[in-house]
C-alpha cells in the first residue's frame, strides 16, 4: 500500500534553482513504489466545495507573475484521470462532501512543480483536489480520510502546500535563500513535528490555538491544510516519517512527511 505524502512546494522557482528541497524532490520518485495515479490536494486551488479536475488535457497553469522567462517555458502534461475523478467525487459525496468535477482546469504550480521534479517523465495520470480554506484543519483531516481507500489501489495521495508560509515578510526585503531560520519558524515547526510524530491528531487540528506562532507562520491556512488531507488519508495510528526538512529565505520551511 502506498503512503500519503505532504510536500512543501515552495516558490515556483524550485523548478529551476538548486536547493536542498529540489534535490529531495528529484529523488522522491525513486523512494516509492510506482503509483498507478497521483491525486494532489493543492493549496493553490481554493473552492467553496471539493472539486476534482478532469480536463481533456492537463495543461500547465503558470499561476504566478514576475518570475524569469524560463519558468514560463516549463510545461508538465501528464495523462488525466477522468474515471478516477468521477469515482473519487462519488466517494466524497457518500462521505458527506458536496464534491464536483471541473472539466477545464489543468495543473497549478502546487501540483506540477513538485511532480515535474519527482516524476519528470509525466507518464503517471494526475488529478487535483481543491481545498476549502474557510473550513479549517479538522474538516480537511476528514476529507483526507475519505480518500484512504485509494492508497490500496495504488493511488499516491499528496498534499502540496508549505510547512510555514508567511509571504508578508518579503515586503521587508528579500533575504538570501540560505539565510538562518528565524526563531519563531523553528518554534512552530518543532511543535508541529513533535505532534505529528506522536500522532496527536487532537492537538494538530487545534494547531491554530495551541501551536506557537501559528497565525504568524500561516496568516491564511490554505498552505497547511493539504497536510491534514495527507494525514487523514493515512488513517488512524499511521506511522509518520519526516522525509525532508530545510529552510528557504529564513522563514519558509520546506518539510515533507510520509504518512502510513
Amino acid at each position: 500500500m502506498l503512503p500519503a505524502l505532504f510536500l512543501s512546494h515552495g516558490s515556483p522557482m524550485m523548478a529551476l534553482m538548486d536547493t536542498p528541497a529540489r534535490d529531495f524532490l528529484m529523488g522522491l520518485g525513486g523512494l516509492l513504489p510506482r503509483p498507478k495515479a497521483i491525486l494532489v490536494a493543492s493549496a493553490h486551488w481554493e473552492t467553496q466545495t471539493p472539486m476534482l479536475n478532469a480536463p481533456a488535457r492537463n495543461d500547465t497553469i503558470h499561476d504566478f507573475y514576475g518570475f524569469p522567462k524560463e519558468l514560463y517555458t516549463l510545461h508538465y502534461a501528464p495523462p488525466t484521470a477522468p474515471e478516477l475523478a468521477e469515482r473519487v467525487a462519488q466517494s466524497l459525496r457518500e462521505a458527506g462532501f458536496a464534491a464536483g468535477i471541473d472539466t477545464a482546469r489543468g495543473l497549478d504550480h502546487g501540483a506540477w512543480v513538485p511532480l515535474l521534479l519527482a516524476y519528470p517523465q509525466a507518464e503517471i495520470p494526475v488529478l487535483q483536489l481543491s481545498v476549502q480554506s474557510h473550513l479549517g484543519a479538522a474538516y480537511h483531516h476528514a476529507l483526507g480520510a475519505a480518500l484512504a481507500p485509494l492508497r490500496a489501489e495504488g493511488v499516491l495521495v499528496v498534499g502540496s502546500g508549505s510547512f510555514t508560509h508567511d509571504l508578508r515578510r518579503f515586503r521587508r526585503g528579500m533575504p538570501e535563500i540560505d539565510a538562518p531560520e528565524t526563531p519563531d519558524v523553528t518554534a512552530f515547526s518543532d511543535w508541529m513535528d513533535e505532534k505529528l510524530r506522536a500522532g496527536d491528531v487532537a492537538a494538530l487540528v487545534d494547531y491554530r490555538r495551541l501551536a506557537p506562532f501559528a497565525a504568524e507562520e500561516h496568516p491564511t491556512e490554505e498552505h497547511l491544510l493539504p497536510l491534514y488531507v495527507a494525514m487523514g488519508a493515512a488513517g488512524a495510528g499511521a506511522a509518520v516519517k519526516r522525509l525532508h526538512s530545510s529552510t528557504e529565505y529564513s522563514f519558509l520551511r520546506m518539510d515533507a512527511y510520509e504518512f502510513g
